[in-house]
């Protein structure tokens, strides 16, 4: 059975959001908090659910605000750039968490977040794990030595994230090789949906038009 909040014709949660913050540029903390507001009301407040899980988990585990926010800059391609604004990658993603707990009170008022990773298999997770190991070489020479916009130590945080939530972590995962349009394979683009549907992902969420595939590309 489909889990209720995952399958909304887009990509979700906080790799949806990451997506969406970067069109148009926003430049400001109130205009960025303003874009959360939005999103987390998209769909009667659907996509709030799924935005506030994955906020909750991360906050939730060991990682670091700097961890976080290489996640988000990394994801966002410093669109919306959480160091030059000065913010706080844990209290950044409190203030998302806050934002949609406060619509999802808005249709149930008595609602109470609690974080909870999802259960998933060990065959699953290492499936995860394994095509971050996988695409590790390449997205690090894609962010880390990136000749306008580098950003350190990517793919460690995303494995990382892998490790709290796999599900999330692919997405984000998914996000970064896609705002850095980092070079795919059509085996590998097979693989990622796959690997989406074992997951409970909808295809349009693994694929949402981003990704750069080569066709003489091979693994």
């Amino acid at each position: 059975m489909a889990q209720p909040h995952r399958h909304l014709g887009v990509d979700i949660g906080l790799s949806g959001l990451i997506k969406w913050i970067r069109y148009p540029r926003v430049n400001s903390e109130a205009a960025g908090l303003d874009v959360v507001t939005s999103v987390a009301g998209r769909i009667d407040g659907a996509f709030a659910h799924q935005l506030l899980k994955d906020c909750l988990v991360l906050l939730d585990s060991p990682l670091s605000s700097r961890d976080i926010e290489t996640l988000w800059l990394a994801g966002t391609f410093r669109e919306f750039d959480l160091e030059r604004l000065g913010i706080d990658g844990r209290v950044w993603l409190r203030r998302i968490a806050d934002i949609c707990t406060d619509r999802i009170r808005h249709d149930d008022p008595s609602f109470t977040p609690v974080a909870a990773a999802p259960v998933l298999g060990e065959a699953l997770k290492e499936a995860v794990r394994a095509e971050t190991r996988s695409v590790g070489p390449a997205l690090e020479q894609a962010t880390a030595h990136h000749s306008y916009n580098p950003i350190a130590g990517v793919v460690p945080v995303l494995e990382q994230a892998v490790e709290i939530d796999p599900d999330l972590g692919y997405r984000l995962l998914l996000r970064v090789l896609k705002g850095f349009f980092v070079p795919i394979s059509e085996a590998r683009y097979e693989r990622y949906l796959a690997l989406g549907d074992e997951l409970g992902l909808g295809e349009d969420v693994v694929d949402d038009g981003d990704f750069n595939v080569w066709t003489d590309l091979t693994d």
